[in-house]
C-alpha cells in the first residue's frame, strides 16, 4: 500500500482512500488501483494504467512485417506465440498469403502448448494470492518443460518471434514429435497434482466459491471474453464460434461454468488446459511433412488495405487491426487487448468486495500488464 488519505462519502460515512500498487505484488504488474474503502469494504476503485506502456502500437507502425513480431511478443509477454500468431493471421489477409498444412499444424502445437504454459501461470499467482505458496511451485514445474520444447524449437523460452508470414521462421527440430509426446503425460500428470493441490482445498474454496459472482449479461456488458466468460456458462470460444486456422480439424470441449465466480473463472483454466492436450495429441498424429512456410511476395511492401483477425488467446478475445497503405511499413497496427478491457472492468467488479478478495478478483482475470498497457 502506498499511501492513504481519509475523507467522507455522499452517504456521510468515513471512507479512506488507498493506493495499492502501482508496485505491488496483487496487481500482477505495474497497475494501479485507487480504492475508496470503508473498513474492509470497497465502496470505489479506479484503476490507472500506463506505468508499462512502450508505445508497441506506434513502434509496430515504424516495422515491417517481418519485424512486426518482434515487438508484439512484448505486449502479452507470456503467451507471445499466440499474439504472434494473431499478427500474423491479420497480415496474411492483407497479403493472401496461403499457409502449408505443416506449417499450419506446427502453429496450432505451438499456441496450445503456450496456452498450458500461460494458465500455469494463473494457477500459480492465484493460490498465491490465496494464501498458498506450493501452487506457484508446481505451476512452474509444468512451465518449464513447456519452454524447454520452445527453446528447441524457437531459442527462446518465451519472446519467440517464430510464427511468421507463411508459416513459421524455421522447420521444428527432427525429434519435435518425440519431445512433445514425451512431455504431454508429465502436462497431465502436473494437472492431476495441481488440481489435488488446490480445487477442493477448504481454505481456497472458502476464500473462491460464491466470490464475485457474473452473470452472462454481465460478463458481456463489461467487455468480458475468454475464461472468465466461459465461467459464466456462455461458451463463447473462438476456436469453435469462428474458427481460425485449422482449429475445426480438431475435437475439442469448451468447458463452461455455472455461477461465473472466481472458483469457476480458476476451474475453466484448469479444464481448458486439458482440452489443449487433447489438440496437440490430435496435432501430433495429424502433422503432415512437406513445407513449413508458403510463398511470400519478394517485395513485402504492405497492399493497400485493412485486415483484422480474431483469436482465442489464453486471456479472452485478441483483435488485431492492420491498414496497409503501400508502404514497407503499416499505416496503422492496433491491438484488441483483452487484459485492457479486464482492467477496465475492475472498476465496477471490485465494488462492494473485501480488500482481501479484491486480490483475488483481479487475479482471477488473469490481466497481464504488457498486453493492457502495449
Amino acid at each position: 500500500m502506498a499511501e492513504a488519505t481519509s475523507g467522507r462519502s455522499d452517504q456521510n460515512a468515513e471512507f479512506m482512500e488507498i493506493n495499492m500498487g502501482p508496485q505491488h505484488p496483487s496487481t500482477h504488474g505495474v497497475c494501479r488501483l485507487e480504492l475508496a474503502v470503508d473498513g474492509e469494504v470497497v465502496l470505489s476503485c479506479r484503476p490507472e494504467i500506463g506505468y508499462l506502456h512502450r508505445g508497441v502500437e506506434k513502434i509496430a507502425e515504424n516495422l515491417t512485417v517481418i519485424q512486426l513480431p518482434v515487438i508484439t511478443d512484448r505486449a502479452d509477454y507470456l503467451s507471445a506465440l499466440n499474439t504472434e500468431l494473431g499478427v500474423v493471421l491479420a497480415a496474411e489477409q492483407l497479403y493472401e498469403v496461403a499457409v502449408p498444412e505443416r506449417g499450419e499444424y506446427i502453429r496450432v502445437i505451438m499456441a496450445e502448448l503456450n496456452r498450458i504454459a500461460n494458465h500455469m501461470m494463473f494457477y500459480g499467482a492465484l493460490g498465491t494470492d490465496a494464501g498458498f505458496s506450493s501452487p506457484f511451485i508446481f505451476g512452474w514445474w509444468n512451465r518449464e518443460i513447456i519452454h524447454d520444447v520452445f527453446e528447441e524449437v524457437t531459442g527462446a523460452r518465451m519472446l519467440h518471434n517464430y510464427i511468421a508470414l507463411g508459416g513459421v521462421k524455421q522447420d521444428v527440430p527432427p525429434n519435435f514429435k518425440d519431445s512433445v509426446k514425451k512431455i504431454l503425460p508429465r502436462l497431465a500428470d502436473g494437472l492431476d497434482r495441481c488440481h489435488g493441490l488446490l480445487t477442493d482445498n477448504e481454505i481456497f474454496v472458502a476464500r473462491t466459491k460464491g466470490l464475485n459472482p457474473l452473470t452472462p449479461e454481465e460478463a458481456l456488458r463489461l467487455g468480458i471474453t475468454g475464461p472468465s466468460l466461459r465461467a459464466t456458462g456462455l461458451a463463447r470460444d473462438l476456436r469453435r464460434l469462428a474458427p481460425y486456422s485449422i482449429y475445426d480439424r480438431f475435437e475439442f470441449e469448451v468447458p463452461v461454468g455455472t455461477v461465473g465466480d472466481v472458483h469457476d473463472r480458476y476451474m475453466m483454466r484448469l479444464l481448458e488446459m486439458r482440452e489443449s492436450l487433447r489438440i496437440i495429441e490430435q496435432a501430433l498424429e495429424g502433422m503432415p511433412d512437406g513445407e513449413y512456410r508458403g510463398e511470400i511476395p519478394r517485395r513485402l511492401r504492405y497492399p493497400v488495405g485493412e485486415a483484422y483477425s480474431r483469436t482465442e488467446s489464453p486471456r479472452g478475445e485478441l483483435g488485431i487491426y492492420i491498414v496497409g497503405n503501400g508502404q514497407n511499413t503499416a499505416h496503422r497496427v492496433k491491438i484488441r487487448a483483452p487484459a485492457f478491457v479486464h482492467v477496465s472492468a475492475m472498476e465496477e467488479l471490485l465494488k462492494g468486495t473485501y480488500i482481501a478478495d479484491a486480490v483475488l478478483i483481479f487475479a482471477s482475470m488473469d490481466i497481464v500488464l504488457g498486453e493492457a498497457d502495449r
